[in-house]
């Protein structure tokens, strides 16, 4: 059955230079032998001409997945995303190898028990790449800045000021008389530190312009806590918000829901889980630490005086993500809306 006229099945094992597809029908027969290609975007293209039309095409979301997706959804097909932890289970097999690998994400669509990722359209791709960025250039620059940190301790430098990079731990700075190696590297770091400096600023307003009639942005940053930084991490990684049908699903898609484990009598939770977005559960928790009133600052206090400071941290970043939800749904957060200012009553003359 080489020719084949009805509505295929693709999955697809990519790889960083070679890829390998393996086509079926919907009942699971293999149509044709698999094939192997290079990682080319045209010659990509022309296979999925040959697969009919409309086909189902399933690949792992794995190092560098955009150009494939872009191209399969331009030739016509429907792509699904796999999952990474959902197939796992791959690696278990006695015999693993690409067409194995092509040949059972093919089956888990068909069957429809493929676990999916969401295909995020290009331009919130584009805007994550810039959040994600400036994120990566800032622990650069945290790093650099530890360093200097590091430097001055081997030279038994005290550092009376709390901000070594503020006004008056620049003045020290410019002060110091070390050992030339020690006072060279010192040199070296400040310089890095102001090239990352400028290159975080400059992403950061980037982000800001392209954001600045999102209703939702805006929405967000009427939580206290969230400033124009952390509603750009919300906004970017969450994506469209209309994938979640409740708070908790957000919640736990950031993975700070508790891990579930049941079996027959038996229930255990534990710690949270941790699977999704590190940026998102970072930002939620960077939030909830600026917080000094209002309903998630009442859930961080509560809580943390029940169970400790860290896990009261954690139920008020779930707090503050709910806010969140709403914020990005609805344009705005009824919750934090002032109420009018009542007028004073008239004195009768």
């Amino acid at each position: 059955m080489d020719e084949y006229d009805g509505r295929q099945v693709v999955g697809i094992d990519l790889h960083r230079r070679r890829s390998v597809i393996v086509r079926m029908t919907p009942d699971g027969q293999q149509l044709g032998p698999p094939v192997r290609i290079d990682n080319d975007p045209l010659e990509l293209a022309v296979q999925a001409a040959s697969w009919g039309k409309q086909p189902q095409v399933v690949l792992e979301a794995c190092y560098g997945w955009y150009w494939t997706a872009d191209v399969l959804a331009d030739a016509g097909a429907q792509v699904h995303l796999a999952h990474p932890l959902g197939i796992k289970g791959f690696a278990c097999r006695r015999v693993k190898n690409d067409v194995l690998d092509a040949t059972d994400l093919a089956d888990l669509l068909r069957m429809g028990r493929l676990p999916q990722s969401w295909i995020a359209p290009p331009a919130t791709r584009e805007l994550r790449e810039l959040v994600r960025h400036r994120a990566k250039l800032v622990g650069l620059r945290s790093g650099l800045k530890a360093s200097v940190h590091a430097v001055l301790a081997k030279c038994g430098v005290h550092v009376p000021v709390t901000d070594l990079f503020g006004e008056a731990g620049q003045a020290l700075l410019d002060d110091l008389a070390l050992p030339s190696a020690y006072q060279q590297r010192i040199v070296s770091l400040r310089y890095l530190i102001d090239a990352f400096t400028f290159e975080i600023d400059l992403f950061a307003r980037m982000v800001a312009e392209q954001l600045a009639t999102d209703d939702g942005y805006l929405a967000v940053q009427t939580i206290e806590g969230v400033g124009p930084i952390l509603a750009a991490v919300f906004v970017a990684e969450i994506g469209d918000i209309s994938r979640f049908g409740r708070p908790q699903q957000l919640c736990a898609w950031a993975g700070l829901t508790p891990r579930h484990r049941e079996s027959d009598t038996k229930v255990h939770r534990g710690r949270i889980t941790k699977q999704g977005s590190t940026l998102v559960r970072w930002a939620a928790v960077e939030a909830v630490q600026r917080v000094r009133r209002g309903p998630v600052a009442s859930a961080r206090a509560r809580i943390g005086t029940k169970r400790g400071a860290n896990i009261g941290k954690v139920a008020a970043a779930r707090k503050l993500l709910t806010l969140v939800f709403y914020g990005l749904r609805d344009g705005h957060i009824r919750c934090l809306a002032r109420q009018p200012a009542k007028q004073p009553a008239e004195v009768p003359a």
